[in-house]
């Protein structure tokens, strides 16, 4: 097994490579505006530090949101164009969900992340392994009731103190935890999602109303 693992769901730029046993390699680039410039050398870059080449890939693991529109889209369509060059299959996951993984926590917890628009994507976890519910979109002091008490981690903890007190580590995405989940589950026969986007809400660039259509004469 080696799983080539992406995520641009976020702010982060993350690509690892996993054996299924250990994470063999991995890379993260934390800048909101350049995941279609820094992904394809993230991912040579992790290849070479793992000395492998990609038609060695047996299966691709792609973050699935939410997140933002542009974002999301380019870890997505270059996880689909690899996995159908190469013949593999593609796994999709909550990117929350590898938040939670990432953070061990063995209680009750949130995984928080920034929407934007002074909003966050969110859900509730009852350990890191276990999610409850379904991702939501929501301004943090509509929320503020149903996390109180709890840890939280993500950047939208990080952002929000007064909403999340005890935010905790990993603020970022790390590929290298998407991967080592995806190994845990295929390994134990269980199903992903669906390689598709999880906007939560409409994108932020709309085609204008009532503007004029120009047709030839």
């Amino acid at each position: 097994m080696l799983l080539l693992a992406v995520d641009t769901a976020t702010p982060a730029v993350t690509v690892a490579l996993h054996d299924g046993e250990t994470v063999v390699a991995q890379s993260s680039q934390v800048d909101a505006r350049r995941h279609g410039e820094l992904l394809l050398p993230a991912v040579h870059r992790v290849l070479t530090e793992a000395g492998r080449t990609l038609d060695a890939v047996t299966g691709v693991v792609v973050g699935v949101g939410p997140g933002p529109y542009t974002g999301l889209r380019v870890g997505l369509m270059t996880a689909n164009t690899f996995a159908s060059v190469l013949g593999v299959p593609v796994h999709g996951l909550c990117t929350l969900d590898g938040l939670a993984y990432a953070s061990g926590i063995e209680e009750p917890f949130v995984v928080a992340t920034d929407a934007r628009r002074k909003e966050v994507y969110w859900a509730r976890y009852e350990g890191f392994r276990t999610r409850v519910g379904e991702p939501a979109v929501d301004r943090p002091a509509d929320i503020a009731e149903q996390v109180a008490g709890v840890p939280a981690v993500g950047a939208g903890a990080v952002l929000y103190p007064e909403v999340f007190p005890d935010a905790r580590a990993p603020e970022h995405q790390s590929a290298a935890a998407l991967a080592a989940l995806a190994a845990e589950r295929l390994k134990a026969g269980e199903s992903f999602l669906e390689p598709l986007p999880l906007y939560l809400r409409r994108p932020d660039a709309q085609v204008p109303k009532n503007y004029k259509v120009v047709t030839p004469s």
